[in-house]
């Protein structure tokens, strides 16, 4: 074997790598819509779509019968809005467990709907720390039906973490016209104006967050915010 053959057959794999390269394997969890199958550290029910886990025939069996008893109660769309509102409510207690497996019933229950991808992209944040998987199902979110009016609030909010001010800027003046009422949405709001040099602006959007019901993390940001853009 010639070392020109060797070079050759060096080449050759080598264009073939580049040609061919690696995919992320994806999942299908609602028709036409597919996600990045990704697992984390946790049980099955708190993990986003079950961790994608293959279930026991009890769990199985278990999935069937909740369905069934939505069913009884004459609309599966009310208790998938009940889920989601438990869901967020859990969030805004810092119970990301509970909030996960909340999530997971609106996803047997409705598997397309936007919230749910909403949900699971601020679990993978806000638990996993995966911002790269959150972005994509934020991404999606913003595609699927029915969206919730703090979505838009919810993704800006990645993107400052991510450190991309700019663009959770102009996000977040989309949010705070989609859900005016949502201080989250205001301090991070007056977080991406300041970053992006407009101090004024920021200051403005605080003073909206002030008229509304905040939260303590929000009022840590506002506190934050003031002081560094030397709110009067």
């Amino acid at each position: 074997m010639t070392m020109t053959f060797i070079r050759a057959c060096i080449i050759a794999i080598a264009a073939l790598a580049c040609v061919t390269p690696s995919h992320a394997e994806t999942v299908e969890t609602a028709p036409g819509v597919t996600v990045t199958k990704k697992t984390f550290p946790a049980p099955i029910n708190e993990q986003p779509f079950f961790g994608f886990a293959d279930k026991t025939p009890e769990q199985s069996k278990a999935d069937s019968k909740f369905l069934a008893e939505a069913d009884k109660l004459g609309s599966r769309e009310k208790v998938f809005d009940v889920a989601i509102e438990r869901g967020f409510a859990h969030i805004d207690r810092g119970d990301f467990p509970e909030a996960a497996q909340r999530f997971n019933q609106a996803w047997l229950l409705a598997p397309e709907r936007s919230a749910v991808y909403q949900g699971f992209a601020v679990i993978s944040a806000a638990r996993f720390g995966d911002l790269e998987y959150a972005e994509e199902l934020f991404r999606i979110a913003l595609h699927q039906p029915k969206p919730r009016r703090t979505l838009k609030a919810d993704y800006g909010r990645l993107l400052l973490k991510a450190k991309r001010p700019v663009e959770a800027k102009a996000i977040l003046e989309q949010g705070v016209r989609d859900a005016p009422e949502f201080a989250d949405g205001w301090a991070s709001l007056g977080l991406a104006r300041l970053q992006t040099g407009d101090a004024k602006g920021a200051c403005a959007a605080a003073s909206e967050a002030d008229k509304l019901k905040r939260s303590h993390d929000v009022m840590v940001d506002l506190a934050l915010l003031k002081r560094q853009a030397a709110c009067q």
